[in-house]
């Protein structure tokens, strides 16, 4: 190809931890959203994160909050996030918010107020056409240095940290000097917070994997040659909406 960049042709302005992460776990799936362009519906679990870490979140920044007013803020941001979906685990994720926030301020209110929260990581890789753009989710600094946690809800509870987490968070921790980065797994009954090790391995692993990016996407500019290249598996949970299955079915027949 004789663009320099090869995601400039496919409207490719960046990458982020999660988009490698899901080119590493399903390509054909990232080739639906990013070369594609056909978005994927975010079910109700990813929803549960979102509204559980706004009432954490506020229970941190407010100490004096109450927990039922941090649920009030959780339960009011899932109603809005799902307002008009028609999943039948909405019911069951709305009911198990005030656990996981419960839990998730027992876990992360004896850090005190945090420092900063959705802070913006941006990163240049050698030889990526893109830079890599993230967020972390909650930052302390304390006299040694600084204390990361990347917060996770989850239905069963973690007994380590994942691959696809471990890059996420090491790429946050890889930007900040004197980094101590850890995952909180929460549930809507227990908790366990893993701190991070091999960093620098885990963002080495992130680099590799922008490079098959970019090398896939140089081998041509055409969406359809590239989708001939890959083929979904479709019993994966990335395709457990039936919406993404369908879109599955009518670019690749299967």
């Amino acid at each position: 190809m004789p663009d320099q960049n090869p995601f400039a042709a496919h409207g490719i302005t960046h990458l982020s931890p999660s988009s490698m992460n899901r080119w590493a776990s399903q390509p054909a799936l990232f080739v639906l959203e990013k070369i594609l362009k056909r978005s994927s519906p975010v079910g109700p679990g990813a929803h549960r994160g979102t509204a559980a870490e706004a009432g954490i979140a506020h229970g941190l920044v407010h100490p004096s909050a109450s927990l039922d007013e941090c649920i009030a803020i959780a339960q009011s941001k899932f109603s809005e996030l799902t307002a008009l979906s028609t999943d039948p685990r909405t019911e069951k994720e709305s009911a198990n918010l005030a656990g996981y926030v419960t839990v998730g301020l027992q876990t992360l209110r004896p850090y005190g107020d945090p420092t900063s929260m959705q802070g913006e990581i941006r990163m240049a890789f050698d030889g990526i056409a893109v830079p890599v753009l993230g967020f972390y989710d909650f930052m302390w600094q304390s006299p040694t240095g600084t204390i990361l946690i990347d917060l996770k809800t989850s239905g069963m509870l973690s007994s380590q940290i994942s691959t696809a987490h471990a890059r996420q968070v090491a790429f946050y921790a890889s930007a900040i000097p004197n980094c101590d980065a850890r995952v909180a797994y929460v549930t809507p009954k227990k908790s366990a917070v893993y701190g991070l090790e091999n960093v620098e391995a885990h963002r080495k692993a992130l680099h590799n994997i922008a490079a098959s990016i970019q090398a896939f996407l140089s081998i041509s500019e055409d969406p359809q040659v590239l989708t001939k290249l890959v083929v979904p598996d479709v019993d994966s949970f990335y395709f457990n909406d039936p919406l993404t299955r369908q879109a599955a079915f009518e670019v690749w027949g299967i």
